[in-house]
C-alpha cells in the first residue's frame, strides 16, 4: 500500500489523476486505498491555494468549500477501508474474544496517515530542487526528510503488525464512524439557522 501511495503521488504530479485499479475487479482494497489517497492529494493542493497571500476572499471561500467536500470524502473513504477489513475478517471467519485488545486507531486511519506522509515526503523532496534556496534551508529540509522517512517506516511497520494481529485474532477490529457535522445541513447551525438547510 505504501508503494502504491508513493507511486501515485509521483504520477499525479505529472499526469491527470486516475486510479490505477479502476479497471480491475481483483484489487478492490487497493482501489479503495488509491481513492482515499486521491482525496488527500486534492486536499493538500487546495489547502496550498487557500494559504497563498495573493488569494482573494472569493477565491479562499471557493477553496474552503472544496476542502470541506474533499475532507468529507476522505473521511468516508477511511470508513470504507475499515468496513472492507471488517467484511473480510467476517468472510474468513476470524474470531476474537471480548477481552482481545483494540488499537487506538484503525487500519483505515493508519492508511490515511501514510497517505499524508507520502505527500509530505514528495513535497519536501521538491524543496531540495529550489535553486534559489540557501544552504540553511536545504539542510533543514534534508533533516526533515530523514525524520519523515523514519516515521513513514515506523507507521508502515506498525500497520503491518496490526493487520497481522487482526487476522490472527489477537486484536479486535471496529470501524469508527467519523460522524462529521459541518457538512450536514441538519446538524450545522450555520446552515440550518440560515434558512438554506435544503440547499
Amino acid at each position: 500500500m505504501t508503494e502504491i501511495q508513493v507511486e501515485c503521488v509521483q504520477r499525479w504530479h505529472r499526469e491527470p489523476i486516475t486510479n490505477p485499479f479502476d479497471d480491475s475487479d481483483e484489487f478492490e482494497f487497493e482501489k479503495l486505498v488509491c481513492r482515499q489517497h486521491e482525496f488527500n492529494f486534492r486536499l493538500w493542493h487546495e489547502e496550498d491555494l487557500a494559504r497563498s497571500p495573493e488569494a482573494t476572499d472569493e477565491r479562499i471561500a471557493t477553496v474552503k468549500r472544496a476542502i470541506d467536500r474533499w475532507n468529507q470524502q476522505r473521511n468516508d473513504a477511511i470508513e470504507q477501508l475499515d468496513d472492507f477489513i471488517a467484511d473480510l475478517l467476517a468472510k474468513v471467519a476470524i474470531t476474537t474474544g471480548a477481552a482481545a485488545p483494540m488499537n487506538t486507531e484503525t487500519p483505515g486511519s493508519a492508511i490515511d496517515r501514510l497517505s499524508i506522509m507520502a505527500l509530505r515526503l514528495y513535497h519536501y523532496a521538491e524543496q531540495l530542487e529550489r535553486v534559489e534556496a540557501d544552504a540553511t534551508h536545504m539542510a533543514r529540509v534534508a533533516a526533515r526528510i530523514e525524520i519523515c522517512r523514519s516515521q513513514h517506516a515506523d507507521l508502515s511497520n506498525s500497520l503491518q503488525t496490526l493487520i497481522d494481529d487482526l487476522f490472527a485474532g489477537r486484536k479486535r477490529h471496529k470501524t469508527y464512524r467519523q460522524m462529521k457535522m459541518y457538512n450536514d445541513p441538519s446538524l450545522n447551525p450555520a446552515i440550518y439557522g440560515s434558512g438554506n438547510a435544503s440547499g
